[in-house]
């Protein structure tokens, strides 16, 4: 799973959240609306998060494909994703370093959020978070653990995306997302699980800055120019 595969997929189900209309009737989905409201609400009140996560990658049958997990550190555009078995990826608004633990090289490249679902620094963003490029509905409410949830189900408007459905888990009671559910034109079918978050962690600047000197030896390629 390369980098700009995996923070699409990554850090727009941290924050995967859309205003648009209601499939059948071109209305904004009451139900659903009040959900994403709280939703955006709960991540707003965040001044720097730490997330851990699981993502899972499963073909059209259902089975497992891949699994990563790994921690997420986000303050204001900054961020660091560490994902032991791999990869250590940090941005500082304008640029991003992706080091790759098994080669030991790091990939220096700009910060494209257009690339992305969503950008890390819009979970923050002071900005509404609503956009018009989704269309969604409220399913009702299920059980993840011993979490009450409510699933709110959203489906691009742009039929060029590459997925056609996204299904966000948001918990009953905190207002927080729990899992999103990716469905993939191509059949893949992508789960991430958040199983911990704390939305006011003290996280300084030095934590989500690439240090060489934690990477010795490691050979860079610039790819900004």
């Amino acid at each position: 799973m390369n980098r700009s595969v995996f923070l699409s997929l990554l850090l727009g189900c941290v924050c995967f959240v859309a205003q648009a209309q209601n499939n059948s009737l071109g209305k904004s989905d009451p139900d659903a609306k009040k959900v994403l409201d709280g939703l955006s609400a709960k991540l707003k009140s965040y001044t720097a998060v730490q997330a851990s996560f699981t993502l899972k990658v499963m073909d059209a049958k259902g089975a497992l494909q891949g699994s990563k997990s790994g921690t997420i550190q986000l303050k204001g555009n900054r961020y660091h994703i560490s994902i032991p078995s791999g990869q250590d990826i940090y941005c500082d608004g304008k640029d991003v370093w992706t080091y790759d633990k098994g080669s030991n090289e790091t990939t220096i490249t700009k910060n494209d959020p257009s690339t992305q679902t969503l950008s890390p620094d819009k979970l923050l963003s002071s900005t509404p978070f609503y956009v018009k490029d989704f269309l969604y509905k409220l399913n009702g409410d299920s059980k993840i653990g011993t979490r009450t949830v409510k699933e709110v189900e959203l489906t691009p408007v742009d039929k060029t995306k590459s997925f056609f459905k996204a299904l966000l888990e948001i918990d009953k009671v905190t207002h927080s997302l729990v899992s999103v559910r990716w469905f993939d034109k191509s059949g893949n079918r992508y789960s991430l699980d958040i199983t911990k978050l704390n939305g006011n962690a003290p996280i300084s600047d030095e934590q989500l800055a690439y240090n060489k000197a934690k990477h010795p030896g490691a050979e860079e390629v610039d790819l900004r120019n």
